[in-house]
């Protein structure tokens, strides 16, 4: 058993540090001491919502980094003194249990804050589903992390123009530092920009988001849905059908997958071709999970991504 701290959700938009113990890890599973643990938006709903039942609590965090502090049985792939990245829940702690499968051993000289693995894996692997042709115009509707993650990566991959789409000023000029060749509002893509893009990626998980990229994307174009849409929508599909595009849900839930584009995202990482660490603009310690929700609903100018970090 090892004693350790863990943030847990206590009641809506209220986290305590408590103090827990965590069994040992089992067959196929490592103990993770965390390094740094992202903010997810998809968790948000869960952090405002609070437990399901009154007298429960709820350990939030999925996206962290660390060193293995020690492995269980059939463990070959790691060893204890390694980085480690990958999805792994109730992460907002000082140690969490991760299943061997979903890790990812980071390379030296990476630093733990450029290494957050599962959101990276995300886009990476939203990218290799997405087709995607030498020369084509691509349009992003929503510069978050996600999205200028996805832009670091489009500027390596032949495009001919990328323009990035957000309603705010600050995202709009992230976007063109990490690869956009223009960036502008929606009100700003009238004609002659409608339906001229070869692909458009949707990231903001917003119905207005999904509406703007069905009226950019050109006909038997691609439009791509990265982003996270947490509830019913209404999508135009006489407009799908009309432009006969190929609609891509560009979400995944295999871990093997998930892995294998974690593990290809560190390695660009790693080569110098993208870079997560400066996308973290707001950091935390473990007693303020509430407060980086709140800076992540909040969006103040100059926000890009929150992490709670040791």
């Amino acid at each position: 058993m090892v004693a350790t701290r863990r943030s847990e959700l206590t009641g809506p938009r209220t986290s305590e540090v408590r103090s827990v113990e965590l069994r040992d890890p089992g067959y196929g599973e490592v103990l993770i001491q965390v390094l740094v643990s992202g903010v997810c938006a998809s968790e948000v709903a869960e952090w405002t919502a609070g437990p399901a039942a009154p007298d429960s609590a709820l350990a939030l965090g999925h996206e962290p980094v660390g060193e293995v502090a020690a492995v269980g049985p059939g463990i070959a792939a790691v060893r204890v003194g390694d980085i480690v990245t990958g999805r792994v829940d109730a992460s907002f702690a000082d140690h969490t249990i991760g299943d061997v499968r979903d890790l990812v051993v980071v390379p030296p000289g990476v630093e733990p804050a450029e290494a957050l693995g599962e959101p990276l894996g995300c886009v990476v692997e939203a990218l290799r589903r997405t087709r995607l042709d030498t020369g084509d115009r691509v349009a992003v509707v929503g510069t978050g992390f996600m999205g200028l993650v996805l832009l670091q990566l489009l500027r390596h991959a032949g495009t001919r123009q990328v323009v990035a789409i957000d309603p705010r000023p600050d995202a709009r000029e992230q976007a063109l530092i990490h690869g956009a060749d223009a960036a502008a509002s929606p009100g700003e893509m009238g004609s002659p920009a409608v339906g001229d893009f070869d692909v458009v990626v949707e990231a903001s998980g917003t119905a207005p988001g999904l509406d703007l990229a069905t009226t950019l994307v050109r006909p038997h174009g691609v439009l791509s849905i990265m982003g996270y849409h947490q509830g019913p929508r209404s999508v135009d599909l006489h407009t799908w059908n009309w432009k006969a595009i190929d609609v891509v849900n560009a979400h995944v839930r295999d871990r093997d997958r998930l892995r294998d584009s974690v593990r290809r995202g560190i390695d660009l990482v790693a080569a110098g071709r993208i870079d997560v660490g400066a996308l973290i603009t707001h950091r935390f310690g473990l007693e303020e999970v509430d407060a980086a929700f709140e800076a992540l609903v909040a969006k103040e100018p100059g926000f890009v991504k929150a992490a709670i970090v040791w």
